[in-house]
């Protein structure tokens, strides 16, 4: 069966994270990815590993379906070898500060001397500006993002978000501004240059908290738990940020990610009530809308706790489903990395590994009827120069002097 994105090659020049997270989401639709690292790889490799002289969990949770070549591009040879690689490619990625492809002599107006078709795509920190030369990592965009001030307990300090919106997130909206790019050139036969900011990426996620801001002009936000409201939108501990209440509650046997989180709409109230052995609440006139327990949701909450306190958070789940209550448990990492649902989805999946034997990562999380995904293993460093290279006419005499000469 063929795959979505079959006949496309990528040449990718990311590291890190938000890089090789883009990449690899279209590695697995099915482009030609093309991981291109220096000599002596991407330092992700050797970073947090847990085991030693092994590719790290970091690196190979991020690249699986790709191949890799090395190449030096300070060397003149290098950047001669890259000149026939750009050439040979759709899409090339990457992630670099800002100005350091320019620096290596490939403008985007030389690249696309080189191939006008070429999709020429970048994540930077910041757009150009003020912020334009900054250095962005994962938190330092979700602070300028708009995401840890909103993040955490009112009375607590801005936090992240174990969730890497800043990385992953803008990595999934570069894939979008490739696969749009790769489109409209079919109508076109050009390509162009797709830019996306971290800074911008994690905004956009964080929009209903820019709706709040621009509502505070017409007095408190009266959904979120908190007694005072200042200029800016406030953190709101587990609050739903939409329009119905929602909280994590504790659950039997009160261990740390022993909690549920419940969203009470109005249909929902009378079946909790009922439920929780509150019947009369129902109907009380104190308690039976959302407008009359707005002012307490608090004590709401409390009184469902109650209730969920006697029983395990996946108990609760099923008697909550079965009433059409929307709920979640708090699932750790262990149990989402052990959850048999998942796995069978495919959501987590076990690689074959040919040093650390196994690992489990992500699968896919785009799901096409015509183009089905199955991850592969992430490629040792410069496993594929003898084909890449050779492709583009390096045959193995000349690839060893390269090799020799620090090139490769």
């Amino acid at each position: 069966m063929t795959k979505a994105l079959d006949g496309v090659r990528v040449l990718d020049m990311t590291h890190v994270q938000s890089g090789p997270s883009c990449t690899q989401i279209l590695a697995w639709l099915g482009a030609d990815v093309i991981k291109l690292e220096a000599p002596t790889g991407d330092i992700t490799r050797q970073q947090l590993r847990d085991l030693p002289d092994v590719d790290s969990l970091y690196f190979t949770m991020l690249n699986c379906n790709k191949r890799s070549i090395t190449l030096n591009m300070k060397s003149d040879r290098g950047k001669e070898i890259f000149t026939d690689l750009v050439k040979s490619v759709d899409v090339l990625v990457e992630n670099f500060a800002p100005g350091a492809i320019d620096r290596m002599g490939f403008t985007w107006e030389r690249l696309q001397e080189l191939n006008p078709r070429l999709v020429f795509a970048s994540i930077k920190g910041f757009g150009p500006g003020r912020y334009e030369n900054f250095k962005a990592y994962e938190v330092v965009a979700q602070a300028m993002g708009g995401a840890m001030s909103t993040t955490g307990f009112e009375d607590g300090p801005p936090t992240a978000t174990g969730a890497q919106i800043g990385d992953s997130g803008t990595g999934i909206h570069l894939v979008a501004g490739i696969l749009a790019a790769l489109y409209q050139r079919t109508n076109t036969g050009k390509g162009q240059r797709v830019t996306v900011a971290m800074q911008e990426a994690v905004l956009n996620l964080t929009r209903v908290k820019l709706r709040d801001q621009q509502r505070l002009a017409h007095g408190p936000l009266r959904e979120y738990p908190n007694d005072h409201f200042g200029e800016a939108v406030p953190r709101s501990g587990n609050a739903s940020g939409g329009g119905q209440p929602g909280w994590a509650l504790k659950c039997a046997p009160g261990g740390p990610n022993d909690y549920i989180y419940v969203i009470v709409q109005p249909p929902g109230w009378a079946p909790i009530a009922q439920l929780i052995g509150k019947p009369e609440l129902a109907e009380d006139p104190d308690w039976a809308t959302p407008a009359a327990r707005l002012d307490k949701l608090d004590k709401m909450f409390a009184l469902i706790e109650q209730w969920t306190e006697q029983h395990t958070k996946f108990e609760v789940m099923d008697k909550l489903n079965a009433l059409n209550v929307p709920c979640g448990p708090i699932m750790s990492t262990r149990e989402l990395i052990e959850d048999e649902t998942l796995a069978e989805l495919g959501a987590v999946v076990e690689v074959k590994h040919p040093q650390r034997g196994a690992f489990k990562t992500v699968g896919c999380p785009i799901k096409l009827s015509d183009s089905p995904v199955e991850v592969q293993t992430s490629p040792g460093l410069g496993e594929h120069n003898s084909v890449i290279y050779g492709s583009l006419g390096i045959d193995t005499a000349e690839l060893s002097e390269l090799k020799a000469a620090g090139v490769v």
